[in-house]
């Protein structure tokens, strides 16, 4: 397979880091073009869950529609001014034709993104399909029912490429994701448990640049970039540990993150939580299909998305408090985002009980003006440092 980025080969940490947030800010998509020109497909996913390996499988480029800080000339046409901003720039990015795709998939995780596909289908000659993930994973029939769903995407995915996906194609593509996940989980311990060699906004770049290439190759960068972390040379600071949530769908932006890492050390988030949705390594053998429904209905992650009696949320967001040593917690929404703003509220009556502190602040990923937040932020920080 042809590799379509090699920009940070043979860096040094912050010039890795340099080429990374370029790529990402890159509103012309040269990665997925690239993969385009070579032949290959490419799906386009909404926030936040998706079965990135059955496209892998498939030869498909996956490719998560996280948002994009792109002025909206034409997609706002196509919905009221209610709407997260999210979907907007994501169908803006395939309007213009900045991102070309081969299919687009979308989640009934709110009202919106329920309806996208419909949205999209009138503009567009590539399928715009809904991939319905149960929102209760304790269901009796949960599990058939996700199989079902999976396999028949996969069915569509190997009409676009003209691959007939096998047994030893799904095998592969799970052990490369497996290995995916196990280096984002030693991004997050780093931040966990050293959190001065990596900030809030350096750990998302790294992270988010593998929604953009193939993720074999986002293996190797990430592999690269954990040997020159470790060999940082950075001193810790005297720094508030925070938990930070909210970027489970639309992101924060990265200024917005940055400012963030400036006063505190963000020891856990739910960035970009679909990657590393599913904690442990998938089953290589059986049935793989029903392997891959199985790890998202058992994964240990938790999200407004989803709402299993097993793992009520407040009392997630407590444990990982706990047990990432962090003192406080910050709590951004979303503007217009309805599973965002109805989880303050059970969130602040958890933290409120326990007596733990935290911040609640409104956001969207068009925001060009931080200095009032920058000051909350500031404020907070200083009202449990210095009191």
């Amino acid at each position: 397979m042809v590799e379509i980025w090699s920009a940070w080969r043979g860096k040094g940490l912050e010039d890795l880091l340099t080429e990374c947030r370029e790529l990402l800010e890159d509103m012309s998509f040269p990665s997925v073009h690239r993969w385009r020109e070579g032949g290959g497909k490419v799906v386009g996913h909404f926030q936040v869950y998706f079965p990135e390996e059955l496209a892998h499988a498939a030869g498909m480029l996956p490719v998560k529609l996280r948002g994009f800080p792109i002025e909206r000339k034409v997609a706002d046409s196509h919905f009221g001014s209610y709407i997260c901003s999210i979907v907007r720039s994501n169908l803006e990015v395939a309007l213009t034709q900045r991102l070309p795709l081969d299919l687009f998939v979308s989640h009934p995780i709110c009202d919106v993104a329920r309806n996208l596909p419909s949205v999209w289908r009138p503009n567009f000659q590539f399928p715009c399909l809904l991939l319905r993930l149960p929102q209760n994973p304790t269901a009796r029939l949960a599990l058939d029912f996700l199989e079902h769903e999976y396999r028949s995407l996969l069915s569509r995915m190997e009409e676009i490429t003209g691959k007939e996906v096998t047994d030893d194609d799904l095998r592969e593509s799970i052990e490369v994701f497996n290995e995916n996940r196990r280096l984002l989980r030693e991004l997050y311990r780093i931040k966990r448990e050293r959190p001065w060699l990596l900030s809030v906004e350096e750990g998302y770049v790294l992270m988010a640049v593998g929604t953009l290439i193939p993720r074999q190759d986002h293996n190797e960068l990430l592999r690269y970039a954990l040997s020159l972390i470790h060999e940082r040379q950075v001193r810790p600071q005297d720094k508030l540990r925070v938990v930070l949530l909210g970027g489970f769908c639309e992101q924060l932006p990265r200024e917005l993150l940055r400012i963030i890492g400036e006063s505190c050390y963000v020891v856990n988030d739910d960035l970009l939580i679909g990657l590393r949705w599913i904690t442990y390594d998938v089953p290589t053998e059986g049935n793989l299909v029903r392997n891959l429904a199985q790890a998202y209905l058992e994964s240990d992650s938790f999200s407004p998305v989803q709402h299993d009696p097993r793992r009520p949320k407040e009392e997630m967001l407590l444990r990982i408090i706990r047990e990432s040593g962090a003192e406080a917690a910050i709590i951004g929404a979303a503007k217009m985002c309805e599973p965002g703003l109805d989880e303050q509220v059970a969130y602040a009556k958890a933290l409120d009980d326990v007596g733990i502190r935290y911040f609640v602040f409104d956001f969207e990923e068009g925001m060009v003006s931080f200095d009032q937040i920058q000051l909350q932020i500031e404020t907070f920080v200083e009202s449990i440092m210095f009191v």
